[in-house]
């Protein structure tokens, strides 16, 4: 059995993996299954310590849904939580069914891990189990850091299998299970000062506006720890523009990708994401790598409509400490200033901000250790593998 330490590093890699992958609501397979056991644990009755109790039923009366057992039952954020689902098939029910899994912010809906797997990884599909046994499904998700609710189901082709109770699920056919999560960490501020002078988009940080502007140093995005190559970041702003300042520590710079608007989130690069009106819905993200190759990109909504003919319009320079692309040597690391346009940005509320306006953001690295072991860093640490959880965005608030 995996260490909790280790299965964690799984769970991070997983889903780092995907950062500017749609993880919305299927029905679409999306996790790799967790390795199957030997064999599908069946059971006479579910077990007596249930977390969650529920009973209601799939299609027609089929299939029963009777409840889930979460272990730890407390745990800190991003921290493993084995989940453990009892379900009875009443009556024989069709095959061909595929189980979901995902994990909801309660306040807002917004998916925050999608645990979709093969039941009992594999072993006991929909429309294998013994009529009136119980079987089980085990498998491990983050604790999220906020409030949020575990909803599971089974879907086919474009549909899912009717819930059959109204109450018990969101008229979505997504049976509701446990509850997960406690009161959120508190969501982190920058104060970004305006420029007297704006600074000369050079790479080398050396204009004045970086000596008066507030550093922050990015923390472990899943889990808020120190990471092994600091990150350091700086914001200033003036009517027209948001400069944003990196300086990065990094033995090895490199990257492949030369095309504007490349996946170049799969290989080591800095980001910022922007929420202007703070909505929690529409927001840009926009990229640097050491190459200095460019991604920038709109979302009308967390995941969804992805729009890369949008410009932002930004300037960019990167300064390497050490030689591009060469893993013989040591390199020291490289820095990055963009200028971002105002006028570019979706749903900016005032143009120029005003003092006292506040935007929703989160400012990220992602560094690819001895090219091979991802380490995710961000300003707002999130505490689940993926750097679109709006809901733990920071404060952007101007001077």
């Amino acid at each position: 059995m995996r260490s909790a330490s280790r299965l964690l590093t799984l769970l991070t890699l997983t889903l780092l993996a995907t950062a500017c992958r749609d993880e919305q609501a299927g029905p679409k397979p999306r996790a790799k299954a967790l390795p199957p056991p030997a064999q599908a644990r069946v059971l006479d009755a579910a077990p007596a310590d249930l977390t969650y109790r529920s009973g209601a039923t799939f299609g027609g009366g089929a299939v029963r849904y009777l409840g889930t057992r979460v272990s730890p039952p407390v745990a800190a954020p991003g921290q493993p939580v084995k989940l453990e689902h009892y379900f009875q098939a009443v009556s024989e029910v069709p095959r061909g069914w595929q189980f979901f899994v995902h994990v909801v912010d309660a306040a807002s809906g917004q998916m925050v891990v999608n645990a979709d797997h093969d039941f009992a990884g594999g072993a006991a599909p929909l429309g294998s189990w013994p009529v009136g046994q119980v079987v089980e499904d085990v498998h491990t998700v983050p604790m999220p850091p906020a409030p949020a609710r575990v909803l599971l189901g089974f879907w086919r082709g474009d549909e899912r299998l009717a819930v059959d109770d109204p109450k018990a699920h969101g008229g979505d056919n997504r049976m509701l299970g446990p509850q997960l999560g406690g009161a959120a960490p508190s969501l982190p501020e920058y104060t970004v000062r305006r420029a007297a002078k704006a600074p000369v988009i050079d790479g080398e940080l050396d204009d004045a506006v970086w000596k008066d502007a507030a550093p922050v140093v990015l923390r472990g995005s899943f889990d808020g720890r120190q990471p092994s190559l600091r990150t350091e970041a700086r914001l200033a702003y003036d009517d027209q523009n948001l400069y944003v300042a990196f300086d990065v520590e990094d033995p090895d710079v490199w990257g492949t990708l030369r095309e504007r608007d490349a996946p170049i989130y799969e290989q080591e690069v800095v980001e910022i994401f922007l929420d202007a009106n703070a909505d929690g819905r529409t927001y840009n993200e926009l990229q640097v790598s050491p190459h200095n190759v460019n991604f920038d990109a709109y979302f009308p909504a967390r995941r969804q409509g992805m729009d890369l003919s949008w410009d932002s319009g930004m300037q960019t320079a990167v300064k390497v400490r050490g030689t591009l692309d060469n893993p013989e040597d040591r390199d020291e690391g490289w820095r990055v200033e963009m200028r971002i346009p105002f006028e570019r940005l979706a749903e900016v509320p005032n143009r120029p901000p005003k003092k006292g306006d506040r935007w929703r953001f989160n400012l990220y690295r992602l560094e690819h250790v001895k090219r091979q072991q991802v380490e995710g860093q961000s300003f707002s640490p999130l505490f689940v593998g993926d750097f679109h959880a709006l809901p733990r965005f920071g404060w952007l608030v101007f001077e």
